[in-house]
């Protein structure tokens, strides 16, 4: 076995404490050589910092894992914090969400889920261009680039960008509020007296 790899009897060794002899005889008995797994070893595992950032692929003449790192744009967001009167600046690589970037910077960005499911980290997009495939919580509409709302939560930046929050019940009624609270409430007697039992 070569030594860039751990192979599944060093992996029984050292978990079950049987003797490396004992457990290559029961590995040769039971499992033929095709069936048998390598792993990387320590010195070729990396730390995955980033969605996008390091790509893994299997290197065709060798058969091992190797890894490539393609250097990630990086880009200038500006927040303008309305309920708290702050502008916050920071830097943004493009495989990075943004809100959780502010918050390693130690900057305090408004957020509930960090789904994309909710409106609590809404901005308004003044100005530059990010993704957000992941934003459940903002229909397709709002993120369009005439109204331009986005999920710091689970956006990328694609360019410098200035975005501005907005109170969430803004975003909310603006998602919601078209088709809920219409019109008057109709009092239904005859439902309440079903419902109470009282025919």
């Amino acid at each position: 076995m070569g030594s860039s790899c751990v192979s599944f009897l060093d992996y029984q060794s050292a978990a079950f404490g049987l003797g490396s002899q004992q457990l290559v005889h029961i590995t040769k008995k039971f499992f033929p050589l095709s069936h048998r797994i390598n792993y990387p070893t320590r010195s070729r595992r990396w730390a995955t910092r980033a969605e996008l950032q390091t790509s893994i692929g299997l290197a065709a003449d060798t058969g091992s894992y190797t890894s490539t790192t393609v250097p990630v744009p990086t880009h200038k967001v500006t927040v303008f914090d309305r309920q708290r009167g702050l502008v916050h600046e920071f830097l943004v690589p493009e495989d990075q969400y943004i809100l959780h970037t502010a918050e390693s910077q130690n900057i305090s960005l408004p957020f509930a889920c960090r789904h994309g499911c909710c409106t609590s980290c809404a901005v308004r997009v003044k100005s530059g261009q990010l993704r957000q495939p992941e934003a459940l919580g903002i229909s397709a509409e709002l993120k369009s680039k005439v109204v331009g709302y986005a999920l710091l939560c689970v956006g990328f930046p694609s360019s410098d960008l200035e975005v501005e929050t907005q109170d969430e019940d803004e975003v909310y009624w603006l998602q919601f509020g078209r088709y809920f609270a219409r019109g008057p409430i109709e009092r239904d007697d005859y439902a309440l007296e079903l419902a109470m039992g009282d025919e």
